[in-house]
């Protein structure tokens, strides 16, 4: 074999070596896929077991092809963009084989450490100060506090606002008149706040009956039909069923499912659909002065696994954008969350107007989160009178005053 040191049959054997290794490369993906097709097809339990193989597919482009290939026959390189730069084919093999990236620490420790997975999801889009440390999570609350069993005295009561307490405000341009346009409902019903629960500083046991994110729903609604828009608050106890049926926390979704698809049912006015809730976070995370106010900020959370994904997260991204315009920093962003450690669709394949909100954490007051509420019915009239004014044609139900 000594006339393999001609340089012309060197370069053959290495070309031949290398397109060897590219069409092996093709072929093992093509085998992986296909099997993977079959055994989720005939077993559906599969399908979670597949995600991996889903994510590896998601970056297998034509352009990675295009290159390996490329390696053997440099013609195929002129279908790849001059800006496009060689794969780091390392990484990406290291990726597909082990599931773990080397940018997202999670990806190592989210199936080691207990707990870990409340982390999983995927920023979107990004609000000032959120990352992959911050995102918002949610824990179940130990079994005595989801039964009210021991539920914390209250505290500091007195300075929570009562919507509606104050004097008339003045009569908006534009109204839906009877119409109610917007449901306000709440899926983990009693998520309280720290400040008003005496003696606790536990934050997976800032839960309670009375003093919940249900009174956001309250300001929410009241500054809504301030701004002329018709709007029907369902403060129906989802945790409260969920006890009398035995159920547990990770429920609580298939619990509040009837419950909307009812009110969808009863009112064909209905259009936007809001789950208010609250994040586990500490104060420093979801706290933000604007003009020397203290206001709770605001995280979209968007489920992935529903036919509705793009429309509520184009939804989700008109309202970030215009919170960054007239309140800056007061969006953490959008968060997108599917798998097996998540619901994925938190009821928003119900509508393509859904969204998911969490309003601020367990250490903010009211005093905040009712400033919070005021901004985003500010900005989402201001979305829905300009979508009105776009997709309605004269003589449109919207009444002017």
């Amino acid at each position: 074999m000594k006339h393999i040191k001609s340089p012309g049959i060197i370069v053959s054997v290495q070309g031949t070596s290398v397109l060897k290794v590219a069409a092996g490369f093709v072929l093992f993906l093509v085998t992986v896929f296909a099997l993977s097709g079959i055994m989720t097809s005939l077993r559906p339990e599969y399908r979670i077991a597949s995600a991996s193989v889903n994510h590896a597919a998601t970056n297998i482009t034509g352009e990675l092809l295009f290159q390996l290939m490329g390696w053997e026959n440099h013609y195929f390189l002129d279908a790849v963009p001059d800006k496009n730069t060689s794969p780091g084919l390392t990484s990406l093999m290291f990726k597909l084989s082990t599931n773990v990236n080397l940018d997202d620490p999670r990806s190592l420790l989210g199936r080691e450490l207990p707990g870990f997975s409340f982390f999983d999801g995927e920023i979107l889009v990004a609000g000032e100060g959120t990352n992959y440390t911050n995102m918002p999570m949610e824990s179940a609350p130990p079994i005595e506090v989801l039964k009210a069993e021991q539920e914390a005295a209250l505290q500091n009561t007195e300075d929570i606002e009562n919507p509606g307490s104050g004097s008339g405000t003045a009569v908006p341009p534009m109204t839906t008149g009877d119409r109610k346009v917007v449901y306000v409902y709440f899926t983990h019903t009693r998520e309280s706040y720290l400040p008003y629960l005496k003696g606790v500083t536990d934050p997976n046991k800032a839960y309670h009956t009375e003093i919940n994110v249900t009174r956001i729903g309250d300001k929410l609604k009241e500054s809504l039909e301030s701004k002329g828009i018709g709007t029907t608050l369902d403060k129906t106890d989802i945790m409260e069923n969920l006890n009398k049926k035995g159920l547990g926390f990770g429920r609580a979704y298939q619990e509040s499912r009837p419950v909307v698809a009812a009110a969808m049912a009863g009112d064909r006015n209905l259009q936007y659909f809001i789950d208010i809730h609250r994040d586990g976070h500490r104060r420093d995370k979801t706290t933000i002065d604007i003009n020397g106010q203290p206001y709770a900020k605001l995280a979209f959370v968007i489920g992935a696994e529903n036919v509705n994904y793009e429309k509520n997260l184009t939804l989700a991204n008109a309202l970030h954008e215009l919170l960054q315009q007239k309140y800056k920093g007061l969006s953490r962003g959008i968060i997108q969350k599917k798998g097996e450690t998540t619901n994925g669709k938190f009821n928003q394949d119900l509508s393509q107007n859904a969204l998911l909100i969490e309003f601020g954490g367990v250490d903010n007051t009211f005093e905040e989160l009712n400033r919070s509420a005021e901004a985003l019915a500010d900005v989402f009239s201001e979305f829905y009178w300009q979508a009105e004014k776009v997709n309605q044609p004269e003589g449109s139900p919207a009444e002017k005053k």
